[in-house]
């Protein structure tokens, strides 16, 4: 039986309730006509001829006589803070000595116990009161073989004693859009859009290697993104992909489509319009989200307070903070390096190699010789070796000598071609149309926007004079 099942009591119900509020709207929808037709007539008033026609009325449907959910009666209850197993029960009108027990021995009804607050506990009882099943949600949004499920525990009454099951449902899958304007910060921007802060994150990492998202935005700078979320039982678990986004920075507009080739050996990706991959081979920045702290060039040292080249930019972010690959490599080395500190340096392919010092640790797994996936997490921020503070110093080598990641021509991926290119451009013609709608949206938005400016500044004005 699907978990969000209603007994047949409970339709019949719905469908008494239903009835009343449609009738209610009816006859408030006439009074309503009635109401707006004018009371000065002056011709005459039409004859009413009334016609009565008898109909006859359908058999009434019966129910199955072996259909359980004619007999269950189902509650629901949602976790509250300091709830017990007991009192979350108690609340459902559930007493069964027999059900604790069963709770407390049975060790696949363990996850019974990771009571979190706003989940959802449901029960069926039969006519006499007697529990039949019961089911709790206890992780409403994991991925699973590349879906995102609800894990739920289920508990049922068997002729032999109760049995536990763990099982794993599909998450309703949503498709939003959120439009935007920067004013101060790009957080700031997308949370008065609605943007979960994981699509954000998303936004940056998908368009990092076109924009530099610490020193390249703009006031006036816009995004359009749809993206998905997933709920549990009418709840927000998670959110989902972004599918499609347009960033326009400092005039210039940058377009990705998310696309999945379906091929064997290939992975999905992000890509322009045109079938050009958004995802070059290198990663303009290893961090999520931070500051430059120290760019590139000639510069007093910190330390030494000599004034020395600088080979590489310097990131503040706090200890801790994930550091990523910028491209696929193999770990060249791995260790301590005087100054350095916690240092790692990744071959990659062709002359190209990368450096990332002053890590408080390492990530799990990786050591000389060991393969990495660009954004793959290899070590963590911190501040060992000749710093000052917690931050990442990042260089970018060709052929061994450092050069600046911030202005360098950094290769891109390659682009889509011959049939894939085609399924590409038919999938992409829906996103399009998306972001053109959104477009006029937002256009319209700030039209509004500012009239509305202008209306306050010329009342300003007249108040003052």
């Amino acid at each position: 039986m699907p978990f969000a099942a209603r007994p047949a009591s409970a339709r019949k119900t719905g469908f008494a309730q239903r009835f009343l509020i449609v009738a209610a709207v009816g006859l408030f929808g006439a009074a309503a006509a009635v109401g707006m037709v004018s009371q000065n007539v002056a011709e005459p008033m039409p004859t009413v001829e009334h016609i009565a026609q008898t109909l006859p009325l359908p058999q009434p449907l019966q129910a199955s006589p072996d259909s359980s959910l004619s007999d269950l009666y189902i509650f629901e209850e949602r976790i509250q803070q300091g709830d017990s197993v007991a009192s979350m029960l108690s609340r459902l009108g559930v007493r069964d000595g027999e059900l604790q027990r069963f709770l407390v021995q049975d060790s696949g009804a363990r996850s019974i116990y990771k009571l979190y607050p706003g989940r959802a506990v449901q029960v069926a009882t039969d006519d006499s009161g007697q529990l039949q099943w019961m089911r709790y949600v206890h992780t409403p949004g994991t991925e699973s073989d590349g879906k995102v499920v609800q894990q739920l525990l289920e508990v049922l009454r068997t002729p032999e004693g109760f049995v536990a099951e763990e099982q794993s449902i599909p998450a309703e899958r949503h498709i939003k859009v959120g439009v935007g304007t920067i004013r101060s910060s790009l957080f700031g921007a997308t949370d008065a859009a609605g943007v979960p802060y994981h699509i954000t994150l998303q936004m940056v990492d998908i368009l990092s290697s076109d924009i530099d998202f610490f020193r390249d935005l703009r006031s006036g700078d816009q995004f359009r993104v749809v993206y998905e979320t997933y709920t549990s039982n009418g709840m927000n678990t998670r959110a989902g992909r972004v599918l499609a986004l347009e960033f326009v920075n400092n005039g210039k507009a940058h377009q990705a489509v998310w696309f999945d080739p379906e091929q064997a050996g290939a992975s999905g990706g992000y890509y322009a319009f045109d079938g050009s991959s958004n995802r070059r081979a290198f990663l303009r920045v290893p961090l999520e989200f931070t500051r430059v702290s120290s760019g590139f060039g000639l510069r007093r040292h910190p330390v030494l307070n000599t004034m020395r080249g600088h080979k590489g930019i310097d990131y503040a972010a706090p200890t801790g903070t994930p550091i990523r690959a910028t491209a696929d490599g193999v770990v060249e080395s791995v260790g301590s390096q005087r100054g350095y500190g916690n240092t790692i340096v990744l071959k990659h392919h062709g002359k190209y190699t990368t450096l990332y010092a002053h890590m408080s640790r390492f990530a799990k797994g990786v050591s000389r010789g060991s393969k990495v996936s660009q954004g793959d997490v290899i070590g963590y921020v911190g501040a060992t070796g000749m710093a000052t503070g917690p931050h990442l110093h990042y260089e970018f080598r060709v052929a061994g000598n450092p050069i600046d990641p911030q202005s360098a021509d950094i290769p891109v991926a390659r682009s889509l071609e011959g049939d894939m290119l085609q399924r590409f451009h038919a999938h992409a013609a829906t996103f399009q149309g998306h972001l053109a709608m959104l477009t006029a949206l937002q256009v319209d938005q700030e039209a509004l926007r500012d009239s509305e400016q202008a209306a306050l500044e010329v009342s300003g004005e007249a108040g003052a004079s």
